[in-house]
């Protein structure tokens, strides 16, 4: 493993990943699956996935191959690096297009999702985030912030 790699893999069993919400390369879960691709390849990963189903998301939208991103991240590549070959490698997109993406994804409600996905969040809420937090809890993505502190 490249030592660039090692400094810059985060020890997600200590820290979280990014927000889904941030952008990263002009796309929201790129930035967070990138810290999970680097975590996986340091070894410090702990119960985060690399190419779970919300990396998938990006991935499928980006038509970029998960194998191939995760291989140009073991080369220790920087974040800046990384922005150019997702850049140069995801397909052609307009701008109005990705931030559309962007957009449907961030700002989906938990009342969109489908019935059963809202009940379970539901109960989730209830048993593992702080009582004063769940009413704030209004956007799919929230959950995870909450989850991860950054909604308090």
């Amino acid at each position: 493993m490249p030592e660039d790699l090692a400094s810059l893999a985060l020890d997600l069993t200590q820290d979280y990943p990014r927000s889904p919400r941030a952008l990263f390369a002009g796309y929201i879960l790129a930035g967070r699956m990138l810290d999970k691709c680097r975590a996986l390849l340091n070894g410090t990963a702990g119960e985060y996935d690399f190419n779970c189903p919300l990396d998938r998301t990006f991935l499928e939208f980006s038509g970029i191959d998960a194998e191939s991103f995760k291989n140009f991240v073991a080369t220790g590549a920087t974040d800046k690096e990384v922005a150019g070959w997702i850049q140069k490698h995801a397909k052609a997109h307009s701008p109005a297009e990705i931030a559309a993406w962007n957009f449907s994804l961030k700002c989906r409600r938990i009342s969109e999702l489908p019935p059963e996905r809202q009940a379970w969040v539901q109960e989730y809420l209830l048993n593992n985030i702080k009582p004063e937090l769940q009413e704030r809890v209004i956007f799919n993505f929230d959950l995870i912030d909450a989850e991860e502190g950054r909604l308090g």
